[in-house]
């Protein structure tokens, strides 16, 4: 599928050559366009990537159900990383989770609750690994949280159930959460990490959980450095995936935060910049200039690389 080739000043501060071998991509924002559409070609994309060698993973605070499920066939063999870095799984394997104590799941499900009864129009959504619950059930909120969970359980009591496993409790606020609600839940349980991930969202999470950590996971399970990855994120909870990887992009419609921390721009998630990107990068890629070239690849670092143990 032909793409349109990305601006002369986007191209000019590109590396003329590569070694890619990962790309990581946040959703919404990033990869799929404001309607919540996937890209045309995306199948295609992930093909061409993987005949050349190269891992496609999403990395996203979607559940891991609902990337399989908006994404199909397109991840069917790609590592998945969920719940903003959370929870880590490829080939039907887990590579990484963290997840919060059941007390701070109660403190959290406690002050959403507080926060809706002095006003805040608020729900909370309490992921677990392979479900998660809500206990609001209007249909407005229900709109909003089947955008991000496919697997979703309405209760009559979230802290009644098991919390023993829980990833994160993630708050929707239909105003504007940096100015008001999120403020509130990270006073109100300080144990967590509580991460702005959109306009609406608030996730509470583990401390230590990150997508920049999960991708770290990920990259020593297999072998691959932050010189062979490309990332691309929008907003601040993808912030330290950057950290990760030398090929960094911030979408054109992405946060200051994001851009001052990205070596790149792409263009934005309305002007399928991922995709247009990547067609950029395959093309300036070491190994499909080596397979274009007809020559064998003697990349004697990679036996090394995926000869390592995994580290977390």
């Amino acid at each position: 599928m032909k793409r349109l080739p990305l601006e002369p000043e986007l191209l000019a501060s590109l590396p003329t050559e590569i070694d890619l071998r990962l790309v990581v991509t946040d959703m919404d924002g990033t990869l799929i366009d404001d309607e919540g559409r996937v890209p045309a070609g995306l199948t295609e994309t992930v093909a061409d990537m993987r005949a050349a060698g190269i891992v496609f993973a999403p990395a996203s605070g979607r559940q891991l159900a609902n990337l399989r499920a908006v994404l199909g066939s397109a991840v069917e063999d790609s590592p998945l990383i969920a719940e903003n870095g959370s929870f880590v799984v490829h080939g039907g394997e887990e590579v990484h989770s963290d997840t919060i104590s059941a007390q701070d799941a109660e403190a959290a499900i406690a002050t959403t609750r507080h926060l809706s009864d002095s006003g805040y129009d608020v729900g909370a959504v309490v992921a677990c690994k392979h479900c998660a619950y809500i206990e609001r059930s209007d249909a407005a909120f229900l709109e909003q949280t089947r955008l991000y969970y496919e697997a979703l359980e309405i209760v009559e009591d979230l802290t009644a159930i098991a919390l023993d496993e829980v990833l994160k409790v993630a708050v929707f606020d239909f105003d504007d959460v940096e100015n008001g609600s999120s403020q509130a839940l990270a006073a109100a349980v300080p144990h967590v990490q509580t991460v702005v991930s959109g306009l609406h969202w608030t996730d509470m999470m583990s401390a230590q959980a990150s997508k920049g950590r999960a991708l770290a996971a990920l990259q020593a399970r297999l072998g691959i450095l932050p010189e062979q990855t490309a990332v691309f994120g929008d907003y601040l909870n993808d912030l330290d995936l950057f950290d990760h990887a030398d090929l960094g992009f911030a979408m054109r419609n992405a946060h200051p935060g994001i851009h001052a921390a990205a070596a790149y721009t792409a263009p934005a998630n309305t002007e399928n910049g991922v995709l247009r990107t990547v067609a950029e990068l395959l093309s300036r890629s070491r190994r499909e200039r080596l397979k274009h070239a007809g020559r064998p690849r003697t990349d004697q670092s990679e036996a090394v690389l995926r000869s390592r143990p995994p580290s977390y």
